[in-house]
């Protein structure tokens, strides 16, 4: 229609100035300019009154405000309170393992015994040489009492006995080492030696472990060396158990490890008669290291970035009747689990369109329940 009027336009313009009445014709054509015009304008109204477009059919969410808390998780483990290689004191051959595997013992018990034959055989030739020794030392010592022989006699008689006396007491030092003993009250839980093998000192035979109270024990990386401290909360998720336990951060070590840059976390456990804990059984420890006890938290999902203006989600908004969709631009600060800070562009109360989304555009037709 708007092409129509741009040819009568024209043919307006051609005849007016051709024809020898041109003002005559002038004012006829104008008059059905503008009987086209009105018609045009009917059918335009007509049209629009007419044209339903189909709403987009999306799911809408209130936003409401709410805490949100971020966690530093790190893989750690279980350990007990004391868990300790026994090794032996001193080199030797296994004669005998005294305990079994998941035994109890008490502190200063044996565990094991070493070969020590020959230096029981020593001990035998000291303590005979000692009571010979003893027996010249006494009688040199009557004599002496009685002013009788000299005293260098009796001071190399005494002499000699005091010096087997301490080679004894220095040999049955040496075969108590040749036992293996528990060095605290636990359990006996790995026993990697077996007779007849050397056990070396350094070289733990036994691990014994006191569960009395037990910990979760993780190395975290040097970066969040200024985010973590004693008594930051903590939660202990223990996959085993698929069981969580809120917590306190008991230990912050101050040392950086310089081989692998990270530092050592403990967490007491409480203790519970429906967990065993293990030694290294696995435990997710999550500390937290940000709180923001008022803000809206988005899904990640539901947020969408432009290369030009940022990152934007779409609301739901009512205007003049309609249900429409708005861009809306946002500012977003951490994001844990799958969720996401909004520091700036929601509301409490906005209705945020969790569906349908994707195509959308700014203005466009929308429906919801």
């Amino acid at each position: 229609m708007k092409k129509s009027l741009f040819i009568l336009g024209l043919l307006i313009v051609a005849i007016a100035c051709s024809s020898p009445d041109k003002k005559a014709k002038l004012e006829k054509l104008k008059k059905e300019h503008d009987h086209v015009s009105a018609q045009i304008a009917t059918l335009e109204k007509e049209l629009n009154s007419t044209d339903k477009t189909p709403a987009t059919i999306v799911s809408v969410q209130p936003l409401t405000v709410q805490p949100f808390d971020h966690y530093i998780e790190v893989q750690g483990r279980i350990d007990g309170n004391e868990n300790i290689g026994v090794s032996p004191r001193t080199a030797g051959v296994v004669t005998r393992v005294i305990v079994k595997e998941g035994e109890t013992v008490k502190k200063g018990q044996a565990l094991a015994e070493l070969d020590a034959d020959v230096l029981k055989r020593n001990l035998s030739d000291l303590q005979s040489q000692l009571t010979y020794v003893t027996d010249l030392y006494e009688k040199q010592k009557a004599l002496w009492d009685q002013k009788i022989g000299s005293e260098v006699q009796f001071l190399t008689a005494k002499n000699n006995k005091e010096s087997i006396e301490n080679k004894i007491a220095s040999l049955k030092d040496q075969i108590s080492m040749s036992s293996i003993t528990a060095p605290i009250d636990g359990t006996v839980e790995d026993i990697p030696i077996k007779v007849g093998q050397l056990a070396v000192a350094g070289v733990p035979a036994f691990r014994v472990i006191n569960f009395a109270k037990a910990k979760a024990v993780a190395d975290v990386g040097e970066a969040y060396s200024s985010k973590i401290k004693t008594g930051d909360q903590v939660k202990i998720f223990l996959p085993d158990f698929n069981d969580e336990l809120q917590q306190n951060v008991t230990f912050a070590s101050k040392y950086i490890n310089p081989t692998n840059r990270t530092f050592i976390v403990e967490v007491e456990l409480p203790p519970s008669a429906n967990l065993v804990y293990r030694a290294n059984m696995i435990a997710v420890i999550r500390i937290k290291d940000y709180s923001n006890s008022s803000t809206i938290a988005l899904s990640q999902n539901f947020i969408q970035s432009s290369k030009d203006e940022g990152l934007y989600v779409f609301l739901a908004k009512d205007e003049n009747g309609k249900k429409l969709a708005r861009k809306t631009f946002i500012k977003t600060g951490v994001t844990y689990n799958g969720l996401t800070e909004i520091l700036s562009g929601l509301k409490d109360g906005d209705k945020l369109i969790t569906a349908g989304y994707k195509d959308l555009y700014d203005g466009q037709v929308i429906d919801y329940k």
